[in-house]
């Protein structure tokens, strides 16, 4: 693998790849290829988490899927479905056997090229899960959802219908959205700019999060918000439902006017059914 890194980040460096006209060196493709390969297999992943649970971006990794972009050339990809598309020759819709366990339901969803899924995810039509992505076992990316570039979802999540997953590539350092295992996103939730959402948290249904986004938590009282170089990170076992705050300027208290911000209501233990204690926060 060190042998890999370090002729990729050699070729990545390269002038040659910044000259469209330039012809394709082989062993260029050739290193892109084995690197996706290991994307693919679940061997390498754009992001990792160190033993204090800081999730971390893994450069190399990035600077691999850009090089695919860089060596890629626009072609016509037919699908033999009546779907087809137009896109760099590197990056064509990722094809599935059944000995890798996944179930792509009919109906238009597309899985690009350097996403990892593991077995027993189900991905229901249509939804987009984007190159670099790594979705864990027993997984459910439902109808209309997407799952960014190199946004790292868990085991057993549910990303329910018009979920977005937001993703990243550049900058190189910049940390990808992470959903940590068991975690429950609602329908027409948005999670972008490097937010952690730690495992089992439940977003309710139209929870926006955002690294600008404070989220109160009524339970212990305090506000999560990013900072510095720390993302937002939403606590393990939270609770969130959409709130509001009152806007405190004189016209804004005039008009009655309020700025949407999610609300951490409660904390999911292992006796409470999520779906229904969710709902009932929602009545």
């Amino acid at each position: 693998m060190a042998l890999l890194i370090a002729d990729l980040e050699a070729r990545f460096n390269d002038p040659l790849l910044l000259d469209s006209g330039a012809p394709i060196a082989p062993d260029a493709q050739q290193l892109f290829d084995s690197a996706i390969a290991h994307l693919e297999r679940g061997e390498i992943r754009a992001a990792r988490r160190d033993e204090s649970g800081t999730w971390h971006a893994v450069p190399w990794v990035k600077r691999a899927i850009l090089l695919g972009f860089r060596l890629g050339q626009v072609t016509e990809m037919p699908s033999g479905a009546p779907f087809s598309f137009i896109d760099k020759h590197t990056y064509p819709p990722r094809a599935f056997r059944t000995d890798h366990g996944v179930r792509i339901v009919p109906g238009g969803s597309t899985v690009r090229r350097g996403a990892y899924l593991a077995q027993n995810v189900v991905c229901m039509p249509p939804m987009y899960i984007n190159v670099g992505a790594y979705v864990g076992r027993g997984t459910m990316v439902d109808s209309h959802a997407l799952v960014g570039s190199c946004a790292q979802i868990g085991e057993r999540v549910h990303l329910s219908a018009a979920a977005q997953i937001g993703g990243v590539l550049e900058p190189i350092n910049a940390s990808p959205v992470i959903i940590e295992d068991d975690v429950i996103v609602g329908g027409n939730c948005g999670v972008y700019e490097g937010t952690v959402v730690r495992s089992k948290a439940v977003l309710g249904a139209g929870v926006i999060l955002t690294r600008g986004t404070p989220v109160y938590d009524l339970v212990k009282e305090t506000v999560h918000r990013a900072t510095g170089d720390q993302p937002l990170i939403i606590p393990e076992g939270a609770v969130v439902v959409p709130g509001a705050r009152s806007v405190t300027s004189t016209f804004g208290e005039a008009q009655g006017l309020s700025l949407q911000t999610p609300v951490i209501v409660k904390y999911r233990d292992d006796k409470t059914d999520a779906a229904t204690a969710l709902e009932a926060w929602l009545r």
